[in-house]
């Protein structure tokens, strides 16, 4: 697979590369599937698939939809030899909304007091480029308020995420909410979403379209 590769893949220390592999395991034994990265060679990602176009974060593997994987002796053979970025695919365990910086921080504010407790509160990561990803139950569209605004990214099926502690050039992913500190649960989607909105106008953004309060998506019962 990696036969002629040209750019040199970042070295790593040995305790960053078990690093990586043991993180990408702890996200499977909690049944978040896996998939690898291209490795970083300078300021570009190498795949080592012959004529790949793609320089940025992309998945290692062509088939990754397919090979993505919760066993942990399967993720670990992906990263037994090389410092793969660690991939989530998104529209299985979890959906992803994708924010700027300073939508990101408003929202998370919002919800570490938000009245609905542990229903809104869950995992954040943040990118160096300052994207923050909130990590939601699976599913649910985007409410017609959001569907146009540029300031939202939903990542559901057939979309992927760079985790903790993948490398870019910029800098590592972090987790500004651990999955621990949220005891790996999910919050409700349209909660946050709910909680996105308020911020969005809060920030001075028209949105495109305001429900009544009698027609609002409610939230599903808790899984």
């Amino acid at each position: 697979m990696w036969r002629n590769v040209g750019p040199r893949v970042a070295e790593l220390s040995p305790l960053e590369r078990v690093r990586l592999r043991r993180v990408a395991i702890r996200y499977a034994v909690h049944g978040w599937e896996v998939t690898p990265g291209a490795c970083l060679a300078r300021s570009r990602f190498v795949c080592g698939r012959a004529g790949c176009p793609t320089v940025g974060c992309h998945p290692a593997l062509e088939n990754w939809e397919l090979a993505a994987s919760a066993d942990p002796i399967r993720v670990a053979t992906w990263w037994r030899t090389r410092p793969h970025g660690v991939l989530l695919p998104t529209g299985r365990a979890f959906d992803v909304l994708e924010v700027p910086a300073h939508l990101g921080r408003h929202v998370l504010d919002a919800v570490r007091t938000h009245p609905a407790g542990t229903g809104v509160r869950g995992p954040v990561l943040v990118t160096p480029t300052g994207r923050w990803m909130f990590l939601v139950r699976p599913g649910d569209p985007l409410r017609p308020e959001l569907e146009h605004c540029f300031h939202v990214v939903r990542h559901g099926p057939g979309s992927w995420i760079p985790a903790p502690p993948t490398r870019l050039p910029e800098g590592t992913v972090r987790w500004a909410v651990a999955p621990e500190q949220a005891r790996w649960q999910l919050p409700d989607s349209y909660l946050v979403q709910n909680t996105l909105i308020e911020a969005l106008r809060a920030n001075g953004v028209t949105l495109a379209l305001d429900l009544l309060p009698g027609h609002l998506p409610l939230p599903r019962r808790g899984m």
